[in-house]
This record gives structure tokens, C-alpha cells and sequence, in this order.
């Protein structure tokens, strides 16, 4: 049985999905059910999970799948809808959140891009920007003066556009993917890395596409 606002989020949550195909973002629920802090929606989100009402998508960060209803809710469901990004799936404690690991990412020479799910990580709450998120494992020290490192996990905002002097994960020539700086001269683009040892690479803006920017790092130690 649902509490009064885990039933109001999922009704909220079914009708955007309905709407517009994507989960509202966590202020939105929260306005939507009159809460005060995004823990509380960190909470339901759980609760909701744990009960078999709603999941996260494999291969969509960020993304939720009702995937039942209460009978009582079959009959009359009504909610606002504004398209907004996909919400992020909620980890055991209300300060992190679980994003998709997309596999290693070469710092040094680009290795072959990889698209699937690895696993998950949580990741603190403060780290994230607006969008959704991935994670990619660094392998090679091309970055070490950046303060990248081989084994660090890179936490990536995900999106095909970057500022001058961001770091960013780079598929170059439709399937190599590496992480490096990038700077816009004219038509070419340089991809520069943070270790003297390695040399910048210069391609035209055709041969290289942004897939997210980096925002954070995860080591172990």
C-alpha cells in the first residue's frame, strides 16, 4: 500500500511520462507535491522502487519506467506537464544518486568507443548539473596535469556542445573516444592533452563530435 505522497509522485511521474516521454526533474516534483527539500523525492523515488511501481531504464541515465499502478489509480489520473530532463535514479542515502558506468575512456590514445552500461555508481548530489549523466572509467595518464589519473572514474554531463578549454569526452571519427581538452581554431579542432609526454591533436570540426563535458571526479584510494 502507498503513503498519500508516494501515490501523488507516481501519478505525477505516469502523467509526464504520458505527456511527454520524459520524467519531470526533481524540483518539479518537489513543487508538484509541496515538499520542502529534494531529499524527500529522494525518499519516495526509493520507496516507489522498492514496492515494484517504477525502475530505472538500462541504457538511459536518468531515466524512469512506471511500470505499475495501484487499481485505484487506473480510473482518474491527472497532473501538469512541462517537458524537463529525465530524473536521476535515486541511491540508498538522499545525498547521491545512481548513474550509468559506459565502460573505459582512453586518456592517451583514443580507444574504441563503448556504448553499453557497465554498471552503476552513486554519485553525490552536489557533483550534478543540470541533464542527465554518465560515468567512464579513465584509462592512460594523458590527463595527470588536469588531475586525471589512470582508474579514476570521470563524471560526465551529457550533451554535444562544449566552451573553449573544457574538457570533454571526444568521439573522433565516429569511434574513438577519448578524454582531452578542446580548443576551436577556426574549422579545426584541437584536442590537447594535460601531459607533456603527449602530443595535441589537430581535425577538422567534421571528425570530431562532443558527447558530454567533464564535471567531477570518483578515486579510490
Amino acid at each position: 500500500m502507498l503513503t498519500k505522497k508516494q501515490y501523488e509522485l507516481l501519478l505525477f511521474i505516469n502523467e509526464r511520462l504520458k505527456e511527454t516521454g520524459v520524467s519531470p526533474s526533481f524540483d518539479e516534483m518537489k513543487e508538484a507535491l509541496n515538499l520542502k527539500s529534494k531529499s524527500g523525492i529522494h525518499r519516495l523515488i526509493t520507496a516507489l522502487e522498492e514496492r515494484g511501481f517504477i525502475k530505472r531504464l538500462a541504457h538511459r541515465a536518468r531515466a524512469l519506467e512506471v511500470v505499475k499502478l495501484p487499481d485505484t489509480m487506473a480510473s482518474s489520473m491527472s497532473a501538469p506537464a512541462r517537458h524537463s530532463p529525465a530524473v536521476p535514479q535515486a541511491a540508498n542515502d538522499d545525498s547521491a544518486v545512481s548513474i550509468s558506468v559506459m565502460g573505459r575512456i582512453a586518456a592517451g590514445t583514443p580507444i574504441e568507443a563503448l556504448q553499453e552500461e557497465v554498471n552503476q555508481i552513486s554519485v553525490p548530489i552536489e557533483m550534478m548539473r543540470s541533464g542527465e549523466h554518465y560515468a567512464l572509467e579513465i584509462h592512460g595518464d594523458s590527463m595527470i596535469d588536469a588531475g586525471i589519473f589512470d582508474g579514476d572514474t570521470a563524471i560526465i554531463q551529457n550533451g554535444d556542445t562544449a566552451e573553449n578549454g573544457e574538457i570533454v569526452v571526444a568521439l573522433v571519427e565516429g569511434h574513438e573516444a577519448t578524454l582531452k581538452r578542446l580548443r576551436r581554431k577556426g574549422e579545426m579542432i584541437a584536442l590537447e592533452a594535460a601531459n607533456p609526454a603527449y602530443e595535441t591533436r589537430i581535425f577538422r570540426s567534421d571528425q570530431v563530435r562532443v558527447q558530454g563535458r567533464l564535471v567531477g571526479l570518483m578515486r579510490k584510494y
